[in-house]
């Protein structure tokens, strides 16, 4: 495993404009080497044209990133030679096998001929679709479109792979292995993977994580770390009458309270020490308690105002493409 002690992401100032309006406002950030980043935000947040700058499939207004010390305007080819991308959207030809949608692949990405067939055997087996090798893909499950679809990201050995929504759709079980496929490879080989997803729990996985909302990025730091900023523990109540238990909840215990829906919440340190008193001290008859630690929606909710909700496909497929396209 590669130690985290060097960028191959750098960023500085990215901005994208859309006509008048700015998806992208200027982004700076850094990804190490060997780590899990995280990339979060809800629809429209500017997330994915990040990435498609970053793979060169989109040109920036304003600017500058390297990955893996490549610039992406004056060396795309050297920079898509660095990269695998995993999209959220089935990319594969369903109509050929794995073994010629690999073969393929290796085509757009100039892998040495001599080496195709060492390389396909060798992906096919760590995603353990050998066996699976020559039958055609639209028989095969979700589970295994995807592992072949990571299979096929790592051909031309990619030092930096991006996972788009990587188990979007997929069952838990199944999510669960790919995951699995996932950390192995990233410790195995050193990958620094780039994620994109709306899964808090696969969220988890990150080193670090960077919050964007409308278009720039408000948070960035460990998972731990960022939780540890909505502070303390987290208790959420329906009471008989919200509007006079958040004055109570104001007024006697200093606390900010917020309300969705029928349930006030509100922060506490020692959470499980303050519930016993608190709801023998508070004049309004509780209906439903609720206490639980901060996790990383707690975060989201608390930055941008908003649950992050399933991104829907726009039906749009994304192109597929080679360093030399």
């Amino acid at each position: 495993m590669y130690i985290m002690d060097d960028n191959v992401i750098e960023v500085k100032g990215l901005k994208k404009k859309f006509g008048d309006f700015e998806a992208v406002s200027g982004v700076d950030f850094e990804v190490r080497k060997g780590e899990i980043f995280g990339f979060l935000g809800p629809n429209g947040a500017g997330k994915t044209t990040t990435i498609n700058m970053l793979c060169t499939m989109t040109r920036p207004t304003e600017g500058d990133a390297s990955i893996c010390g490549h610039d992406i305007f004056r060396e795309k080819g050297k920079v898509r030679e660095s990269i695998g991308i995993i999209f959220q959207e089935n990319t594969l030809d369903e109509k050929l096998t794995a073994h010629e949608n690999l073969m393929l692949h290796c085509r757009f990405y100039s892998v040495p001929r001599d080496e195709r067939e060492k390389r396909v055997s060798e992906v096919l087996r760590m995603v353990e679709l050998d066996d699976k090798r020559n039958e055609v893909v639209e028989n095969y499950s979700g589970g295994m479109k995807r592992r072949l679809e990571i299979a096929r990201g790592l051909l031309h050995y990619p030092r930096v792979l991006f996972l788009d929504e990587p188990t979007v759709g997929l069952d838990p079980q199944t999510r669960t292995h790919i995951w699995d496929y996932i950390l192995e490879l990233k410790n195995r080989e050193g990958i620094t993977i780039f994620l994109t997803t709306h899964y808090m729990d696969e969220a988890e996985y990150s080193d670090r994580i960077a919050i964007m909302d409308h278009g720039k990025i408000i948070a960035l730091d460990t998972p731990d770390n960022l939780k540890k900023k909505v502070g303390g523990d987290i208790i959420e109540l329906v009471t008989e009458d919200n509007e006079r238990a958040r004055g109570e909840i104001v007024s006697k215990y200093g606390k900010e309270v917020k309300e969705k829906g029928t349930t006030l919440s509100f922060n506490v340190n020692n959470g499980s020490e303050f519930l016993a008193s608190f709801i023998k001290d508070l004049d309004v008859e509780v209906r439903n308690i609720n206490l639980h630690r901060p996790t990383l929606n707690d975060v989201f909710l608390s930055l941008t105002g908003r649950e992050i909700r399933d991104e829907v496909s726009n039906g749009k497929k994304k192109p597929k493409f080679g360093p030399h396209h």
